[in-house]
C-alpha cells in the first residue's frame, strides 16, 4: 500500500495541539498559570524557529500528566477535544484524507506531539496508524518520561524507518504533507513531498525544489 504520511499540527489542524493542550491546562487552572504560560510560549517559539530541544520540551509537557490518574486524564482530554481540537479541524484536510483513502493508500500520522495528546486526534481523523513520542506509563501512572526516540526532525525518519522494518511497508510512491521546516528530513525522503500552509523556510525550499505548496485552510 502506498503511504500517505501527514504531519498534524499546522497541517491537518489549523493550529497546534501541543501548544493548545498547554493553554487548556492554564485556562483550567491545573498548572502554575504564569510560569507554565511563559514556558509554553517560549517552547512554541523555539519550535517555530527550528531550535527546540525536544527532550527538554517533553520533560516540560509530560510533567502535568503525572499528577492525575488515567481516568482523570481521559476526562480532561475529552473536554480538550471539544474545546480546543474540534475548532482546529479542517474540512479541506478531511477531504484530502478521504481522497487518499479512496485510492487505497495507508494513512500514517507522524507527529512530534506526544501520543497522549495526539492518539485520540488520530482516531478522530480515522488515520490507519500514528507515530508519536510515547509517554512512559508504569502501573497506570504517567512518569513524565518518554520511551524511545521522539519523532521530531530527524527522529521522524528514525521512527518511520523502525516502523517500516517492523511492518514491511515501502516508501515507494510515498507522500508526506507538512507545514514545518522541522520536517525537511522526512520531506526529502518521500517520493511526493508536499508543503501545506508552510512556514517561511519550508516555503522557500519548496519553491526552490519545485514541491507543491497547498493550503488546507477553510
Amino acid at each position: 500500500m502506498t503511504l500517505a504520511i501527514f504531519d498534524l499540527d499546522g497541517t491537518l489542524l489549523s493550529g497546534d495541539s501541543d501548544y493548545s493542550w498547554g493553554q487548556f491546562l492554564v485556562e483550567k487552572g491545573l498548572v502554575d498559570t504564569q510560569v507554565y504560560q511563559a514556558a509554553n510560549d517560549k517552547f512554541f517559539k523555539q519550535y517555530q524557529a527550528g531550535t527546540l530541544d525536544i527532550h527538554e520540551y517533553l520533560a516540560f509537557s509530560l510533567a502535568p500528566l503525572t499528577d492525575y490518574s488515567e481516568q482523570e486524564l481521559a476526562q480532561l482530554h475529552h473536554d480538550f477535544m471539544a474545546e480546543k481540537v474540534q475548532p482546529m479541524m479542517q474540512q479541506k484536510a478531511a477531504e484530502l484524507l478521504k481522497q487518499h483513502k479512496q485510492q487505497g493508500h495507508f494513512l500514517l500520522l507522524i507527529t512530534a506531539t506526544n501520543q497522549f495528546v495526539t492518539g485520540p486526534i488520530s482516531e478522530a481523523l480515522e488515520m490507519d496508524h500514528i507515530i508519536a513520542p510515547v509517554p512512559e506509563v508504569i502501573e497506570g501512572r504517567y512518569t513524565g518520561k518518554v520511551v524511545g526516540v521522539p519523532s521530531f526532525q530527524e527522529g521522524k525518519v528514525t521512527r518511520l524507518n523502525d516502523w517500516l522494518a517492523d511492518t514491511g511497508h515501502s516508501m515507494e510512491g510515498s507522500y508526506f504533507y507538512s507545514d514545518s521546516r522541522n520536517d525537511l528530513p522526512l520531506l526529502e525522503l518521500v517520493t511526493h513531498p508536499v508543503a501545506v500552509d508552510a512556514d517561511d523556510t519550508l516555503s522557500k525550499v519548496a519553491a526552490e525544489r519545485g514541491w507543491p505548496h497547498i493550503s488546507l485552510r477553510d
